[in-house]
């Protein structure tokens, strides 16, 4: 899912005003029951504008990404500079902690669970990037069924995503190692697995959908990209606890990668509020969690015990992301305000924890991640 965008898209403001009576209030519980549809509608929307970022930052050299085109037709009007920089540092940021797990992990199999994964281009990346791991990776995405939907066709039209795919897979010629769904909403193979799977369906573990081809003995990682932070702070918690205590039991390791906004309550935070309000988008655990001191309770309350970190986005560009690097992005465009990319930069963060279980494989790998000081709250 998309990370929120700060241009403040006014037209997008519901309308006031409705009849009276009681005709108007059975016409407002019909509009109740579709707003929570339409909520949901702008939600799976927000996959869109990451995609269209995704590849603005690629087709000006921020990021090499040979996948991203797979998932839009047309031409992309390019994104502000600080949006692309912004695009940048978040994907490079969640992809060293994810090389960290799987190089720690050798050659044992590992397991990763993206949240609302939409369009991600990361495991077909990887599979071409370092296919030695991804060869004994498992591989879920779990989101709605109509973003499901569509990258399933995506997936089927693509040569380059099927071959990415293909490539992961220890007999790549055998048609029965990737299967598609007969309704069109994902697929599963050894590697790379599609679900459609609503996550507010997780949050009681008696009524939780299965997930085909799940491990529960493999070191896990769940990734979360802009995407729990859309439920209420309760439910995110109760997902979390489903896939940690019934899907991926203890003592498998279990690690957690959040990305999120936080700080709402400062002049930049609430004209960002504002703006994403201005487009019906409502982020349920910003206020709960809105400082980086919070984000990482938040992971020990949920049973990330054996360590916790995290850093906002401009703290993550400075210190994860070497000299040579930052000077190359830099020269890609010119930044007229870099207190502006500073502001926007630290109004987003990254968290990590983990559980390690009957290993120390998070404990190794993020052994030498910089965390930055917490900042209170």
């Amino acid at each position: 899912m998309a990370a929120p965008s700060i241009p403040n898209l006014n037209t997008l403001r519901p309308r006031a005003g409705g009849p009276s009576g009681l005709r108007g209030r059975r016409r407002n519980v019909e509009d109740g029951e579709q707003s929570a549809e339409a909520r949901d509608r702008i939600v799976q929307q927000t996959d869109n504008d990451a995609s269209l970022s995704r590849i603005s930052a690629v087709e000006l050299g921020y990021l090499h990404d040979p996948f991203a085109r797979a998932f839009v037709d047309g031409p992309v009007p390019r994104r502000y500079p600080i949006i692309n920089r912004g695009t940048y540092a978040r994907t490079t940021a969640l992809d060293s902690l994810v090389l960290k797990f799987l190089r720690e992990s050798g050659d044992a199999q590992t397991q990763v669970i993206s949240l609302g994964a939409g369009s991600d281009t990361r495991f077909f990346r990887l599979a071409v990037e370092v296919p030695n791991y991804t060869q004994r990776l498992l591989y879920h995405e779990l989101d709605f069924p109509a973003n499901t939907i569509a990258k399933t066709s995506a997936i089927r039209r693509s040569p380059d995503l099927l071959g990415a795919i293909h490539g992961s897979l220890d007999l790549p010629q055998d048609p029965s190692e990737l299967v598609f769904h007969v309704d069109g909403t994902g697929m599963r193979s050894p590697t790379y697995n599609l679900h459609a799977i609503d996550l507010r369906t997780l949050a009681d573990p008696a009524t939780a959908p299965s997930v085909p081809n799940l491990s529960t003995t493999a070191p896990t990682l769940i990734i979360s990209e802009c995407c729990l932070c859309y439920l209420p702070p309760a439910t995110t918690s109760s997902i979390l606890r489903t896939i940690t205590g019934t899907l991926v039991p203890s003592p498998t390791p279990v690690g957690l990668i959040l990305y999120e906004p936080i700080r709402p309550h400062d002049p930049f935070g609430k004209v960002m509020v504002s703006n994403l309000a201005a487009r019906g988008i409502h982020l349920q655990t910003l206020e709960a969690y809105s400082t980086l001191s919070r984000q990482k309770q938040r992971l020990r309350d949920v049973g990330f015990m054996s360590g916790q970190g995290a850093a906002d986005v401009n703290f993550a560009f400075e210190k994860w992301i070497d000299t040579e690097q930052r000077e190359r992005v830099a020269g890609l465009e010119m930044l007229d305000e870099l207190e502006e990319w500073r502001l926007l930069a630290q109004h987003y963060c990254v968290a990590w924890g983990w559980r390690d279980g009957e290993s120390e494989v998070f404990g190794r790998a993020w052994s030498d991640v910089k965390a930055q000081e917490d900042d209170g709250g």
